[in-house]
């Protein structure tokens, strides 16, 4: 499981990462070129496409902006937990941070393995998509803003077809992605999944609840 763990935290680097490189390298071929020109061998642009991709996935991924979102942050299967603990007898309330770490000791050590699997690639495909989003709709602006200063300075559209191109592109593959929006979806039903596990496995919970009660009585 570590190993599958620490491959699907790679894909989340690497996939929006190498998608930024790509849309940074098809912008400059589109646009930038004509003026910064490209100078350099190809395994030259090669290493450049492979640092920008690292340097993008890596902080796309420290900055966690997908955990922000409603879809990833309502319904959590740590609330459900929190909830639990509430409706036990004499029970002391889960802070979030509590809760969440409980939760992870149920997936980890209790949730069957084709679950927790499926727990971590719809994470993981949500992450990517929501990363690939938003890479797009920020190029889309950019290519956007690019062509109407083009035009503005006196330039005709003839002269930047591949700017429009990748302008039109880019904002189909948005609309699309914004229209089809699985990602949402499958993360809630994947939520409602593990929390309908944990009403299956109420007792263990609850065992694991009051056991955590009373290590800490006995750690004071």
């Amino acid at each position: 499981m570590n190993t599958r763990f620490g491959t699907y935290e790679a894909f989340r680097i690497i996939v929006p990462g190498a998608y930024a490189a790509l849309m940074l390298a098809l912008f400059h071929w589109s646009f930038l070129e004509r003026w910064l020109g490209s100078a350099g061998s190809p395994g030259q642009h090669v290493a450049l496409f492979v640092f920008f991709a690292l340097s993008a996935g890596i902080t796309m991924y420290a900055r966690e902006t997908p955990k922000r979102r409603r879809a990833f942050a309502e319904n959590q299967p740590s609330l459900h937990v929190q909830h639990l603990a509430r409706s036990m007898k004499g029970a002391e309330p889960l802070s979030d941070d509590d809760a969440r770490r409980l939760y992870f000791y149920l997936l980890n050590m209790h949730i069957p393995p084709f679950m927790h699997d499926k727990v971590f690639f719809f994470g993981t495909v949500y992450h990517i998509i929501v990363h690939l989003r938003r890479t797009t709709f920020w190029f889309g602006v950019v290519a956007a803003a690019s062509l109407l200063i083009h035009l503005a300075s006196g330039g005709v559209l003839g002269d930047v077809r591949g700017l429009v191109l990748f302008t039109v592109a880019s904002w189909l593959v948005y609309v699309l992605n914004v229209r089809y929006n699985k990602a949402d979806r499958n993360m809630q039903e994947n939520y409602q999944d593990q929390i309908l596990w944990l009403e299956m496995n109420r007792s263990l919970v609850e065992k694991l609840l009051r056991d955590r009660r009373t290590f800490l009585k006995v750690v004071e």
